[in-house]
């Protein structure tokens, strides 16, 4: 923090609206000539032509209206090729600020550059926007697909201490990014690294284990038929449907139908796994016993006999079953008698203690919200949007 303040301290900062020092790729209705007194021309592709140049082994960067990590190669894009130091915004749907620098390609993008990298860093520019991004997604509107107010992003005053700093405060937000980057990457191998011990784990000799189906091994279970009119948006206990599934409840019903429904028909135990029988199907949630509520049909659960199958087990296998799903209709769905017929391996009680106790320990570093990988992630980046903010905050007597 010392740092820092030495940093920004007695710093003189101009600051100067968008227009006066940078140019985009093209003239926006609303804003006078004198604002644009030129353009820079971009060839800007339609999502079927980027989808036609997307390469595994591409050099060229594609730069599309949503933050993805798409590429493709010079004997694809040929022409369509540009080159420069960028930041660009979508023409259309929501506020996302990217960055390049190199050859590239774009979609229906607005690019700007800076006019003088000596007086303004273009990614220096970058973060600045970046740092803004609630404001420049209040520029953005429409009923159907939003588009930015090009007159009102031209107008943003840009704080502009001398270059020096400027790049030191892009040499900072650098290093978190990258940080933040390698973590990320470390996060997605180990992700793959457990996709590949579960699949390990999970194939059998056919000697070692017993085939059974899902019906010989326990019930199909679901919770009574919630109707529509006895839920409401704000209440008492989550009631989880499809889609959301997991993650938040799709409205609440009331704490005495609640009590009343678990009391008098099927409602899961602590351990048991819930999956989704519709829309993404057979994904597992483990039930923690908190007060919740799920939608009959949609989400079931099995309720197994622990001498003979791991609820744990169940869990993990789940996740590479083969569900076999009904065809036709807009929605997917898994329906109790094929779920039954849903074959698994079963080794031995001791093996599948073995095998859960392997993956527990991969689950905890790639899929935990408070141990592992996702946990330092997240403090990282709350950590780079901190000094971000510090680093992009100038003193208000500064302003002119």
């Amino acid at each position: 923090m010392s740092e820092l303040k030495s940093l920004l301290e007695g710093v003189k900062v101009d600051w100067k609206p968008m227009w006066e020092v940078t140019t985009w790729d093209k003239k926006f209705n609303a804003v006078a000539n004198y604002k644009q007194p030129k353009t820079i021309k971009y060839k800007h592709l339609l999502a079927k032509k980027i989808k036609e140049l997307i390469s595994d082994k591409g050099d060229i960067k594609i730069l599309t209206t949503n933050e993805t990590d798409l590429w493709t190669t010079s004997q694809l894009a040929d022409s369509l090729i540009s080159e420069g130091e960028v930041v660009a915004i979508p023409w259309g749907g929501n506020a996302v600020v990217q960055y390049y620098n190199g050859k590239f390609v774009t979609g229906d993008n607005r690019i700007a550059v800076s006019n003088d990298t000596n007086y303004l860093d273009t990614k220096y520019l970058y973060y600045f926007m970046l740092n803004n991004i609630r404001l420049l997604s209040s520029f953005y509107r429409g009923s159907g697909i939003k588009h930015p107010s090009m007159s009102k992003v031209l107008e943003m005053k840009v704080p502009i201490p001398p270059l020096n700093n400027q790049k030191e405060i892009v040499r900072i937000l650098d290093t978190f990014t990258e940080l933040t980057t390698e973590l990320t990457t470390e996060l997605s191998n180990r992700k793959k690294q457990f996709e590949y011990y579960r699949e390990q784990l999970l194939t059998f000799d056919e000697k070692e284990v017993e085939w059974k189906t899902l019906g010989e091994i326990g019930e199909v279970r679901m919770c009574k038929r919630i109707l529509k009119n006895q839920t409401t948006s704000i209440g008492d206990i989550p009631f989880y449907k499809i889609g959301t599934f997991g993650k938040s409840p799709n409205a609440f019903i009331p704490k005495q139908l609640f009590k009343e429904y678990k009391s008098k028909y099927n409602y899961p135990k602590i351990g048991e796994v819930l999956i989704s029988a519709s829309g993404t199907i057979g994904r597992a949630v483990i039930f923690n016993g908190e007060d919740a509520y799920f939608q009959d049909s949609n989400i079931v659960w099995i309720e197994n006999d622990e001498s003979l199958v791991l609820n744990k087990y169940l869990f993990y296998y789940y996740q590479i079953a083969k569900w076999k799903t009904a065809d036709g209709g807009t929605i997917k769905r898994l329906y109790n008698n094929d779920l039954k017929k849903t074959k698994i391996q079963i080794p031995s009680i001791k093996e599948q203690e073995r095998i859960v106790s392997i993956l527990d320990q991969f689950d905890t570093l790639t899929n935990s919200i408070s141990e592992g990988l996702p946990k330092e992630i997240e403090l990282r980046t709350k950590q780079y949007e901190y000094y971000r903010e510090k680093l992009l905050t100038f003193p208000k007597e500064t302003v002119k």
